[in-house]
């Protein structure tokens, strides 16, 4: 495999499992040195090795909500005291809930929101102040913010909010050097799909043509944040199979 981030140091928030684990491997793979960055310790201490023997020359795990500010900007510090230095951000962390619209709380929807819209911009503040010779950011929404199911409203209205973020992260991150792109997955094969309760009720039905893999994404999130993607600058780019193509 190219390994287009060598000498690169690559943070992934959500890295300790699913999709973000997948993306970190994909890093590793590639020659990048890897943060993973997740709220799980114990799924931060099972994935680093396994980033490590993908490929990775140097694994960083950080314990972080990154919801809240005073941890992410702990996990920068961190960061950059040991490498010197933050090429690509991935903002992956993500939180779903599952209720009827009138059974949400405003703590539900604070909740979601932090972790799925402001713990982003929580890293790309960051990414604003460190990435002083420029950088990638992609951003991990999903295909709710376009098209979505009932008892979601709050994770949906979070993911939709995520692809306007990345708009403004690309008109003042440009003159910076920092590109920002941002992809919308669909049903991907994880066990966040798999516990679904949408799914589990037939309230939303699944086709396996439907179902990507979790490297799926991760090839598309390394193209993304490489060289080879220097011209790519604002895209949203869905990753669902073809899904909503079906009429």
């Amino acid at each position: 495999m190219e390994r287009r981030f060598e000498n690169r140091v690559a943070l992934v928030t959500g890295g300790a499992s699913g999709i973000g684990l997948a993306i970190c491997k994909r890093f590793a793979a590639e020659g990048a040195r890897v943060v993973l960055v997740d709220y799980n310790q114990a799924n931060l201490d099972a994935a680093a090795p396994q980033v490590h023997d993908a490929g990775a020359p140097d694994v960083m795990a950080s314990l972080c909500d990154v919801s809240v500010e005073a941890q992410v900007e702990a996990t920068v510090t961190s960061v950059l005291d040991r490498f010197g230095r933050i090429d690509v951000i991935v903002n992956n962390a993500g939180l779903m809930q599952f209720k009827a619209l009138e059974d949400l709380t405003g703590d539900d929807w604070l909740r979601v929101l932090g972790v799925d819209l402001v713990g982003a911009f929580f890293f790309t503040k960051q990414a604003f102040l460190h990435m002083k010779d420029g950088g990638a950011i992609v951003n991990v929404s999903s295909i709710h913010a376009v098209e979505t199911t009932p008892h979601v409203a709050n994770y949906a209205a979070a993911k939709a909010a995520l692809v306007s973020l990345t708009r403004s992260t690309v008109l003042e991150g440009k003159a910076r050097g920092i590109r920002a792109n941002v992809i919308l997955p669909g049903a991907i094969d994880t066990p966040m799909l798999r516990e679904n309760p949408n799914v589990k009720s037939g309230l939303e039905t699944l086709d396996d043509r439907d179902i990507g893999k979790p490297e799926d994404v991760a090839a598309l999130v390394a193209y993304l944040a490489s060289d080879d993607a220097r011209f790519v600058q604002g895209a949203e780019v869905r990753v669902d199979g073809g899904r909503l193509d079906r009429l």
